[in-house]
């Protein structure tokens, strides 16, 4: 650890480090416990960048429980945490007893040692599609448990796990102005496009993406005072026919055109603390 801090204040300072002495990003940021004091701010892009005075979601709460505690990843800038404490008030209107929270982010964010690309800032969070059964796990129960799949094997249609506090919970996660949007399987987007009576504007935030059946995967805005490179909008409209189309190249594969692999496509677990932001460099050598 004292080399990596070293070496961090060491390319801060300007120094010229042979490539040995740059560390990979995600060694040095998932080696952190604790967060970088100062004011809560998020540095960078979702996917390649830090922050610094992030706060630690409770492990438990009166409508919540954080999963998978043993990857000490129930970190994020203030915001979200405030965010996913209200958001599980609302899955208990929608009749759940709160919320399992997976994923948010490391203790100063930066690439993971394993998984996401993504929860860089600390403004994602993975939240199970399970409805909790109880909200009194102990640590390694939370460790054992798995979520439930929402979609069938083929990856067409709703299995019986589906009820109408997903629907309720989302409208309500994509309804809140922090919100940039939340990536689930288009299966839960037709389901809730072909469901939805009312007002539609809030389906325009809910984007279709796959892998994204056990969980369903919120992302908030840059906070005020933070420094972040911003994700484009996504499109005009509620997206409704463009997640119908996912569903009908899942049935029919051969009506796709294979889209050639980008040979400049890097995985941020193989960034160098060197590549990401200047101020990431700072939030890695403070105490």
């Amino acid at each position: 650890m004292i080399r990596k801090i070293l070496t961090a204040a060491a390319i801060v300072a300007g120094l010229v480090l042979p490539a040995s002495a740059d560390p990979l990003a995600k060694d040095v940021f998932g080696s952190f416990r604790a967060a970088a004091q100062g004011p809560a701010v998020s540095i960078g892009f979702y996917s390649k960048g830090c922050g610094q005075g992030f706060v630690q979601l409770p492990e438990s709460g009166p409508s919540w429980q954080a999963m998978r505690l043993s990857r000490n990843r129930n970190w994020g800038h203030p915001a979200l945490v405030n965010f996913l404490m209200g958001l599980s008030q609302a899955a208990q209107q929608a009749g759940w007893r709160g919320l399992y929270i997976g994923d948010m982010s490391q203790p100063r964010g930066g690439p993971m040692t394993s998984g996401h690309a993504s929860h860089q800032l600390g403004l994602d969070a993975d939240i199970w599609m399970l409805p909790p059964s109880s909200l009194n796990l102990s640590p390694q129960q939370r460790e054992n448990l798995s979520s439930v799949s929402i979609t069938d094997k083929r990856g067409v249609g709703l299995t019986n796990a589906w009820n109408p506090g997903h629907m309720a919970i989302m409208r309500a996660a994509a309804r809140d102005p922090r919100v940039e949007r939340i990536l689930v399987d288009p299966v839960a987007k037709v389901a809730m496009c072909q469901m939805e009576r009312g007002d539609r504007a809030w389906l325009r935030k809910i984007r279709p993406i796959n892998a994204h059946n056990y969980h369903f995967h919120v992302r908030l805005s840059c906070p005020r005072g933070s420094i972040c490179d911003r994700q484009p909008a996504p499109p005009p409209g509620d997206g409704c026919a463009e997640a119908a189309e996912w569903i009908r190249n899942r049935i029919d594969p051969g009506r796709v055109e294979p889209v050639p692999p980008d040979p400049d496509y890097r995985h941020p677990r193989t960034f160098r603390l060197s590549e990401l932001p200047a101020q990431c460099r700072s939030v890695a050598g403070a105490p």
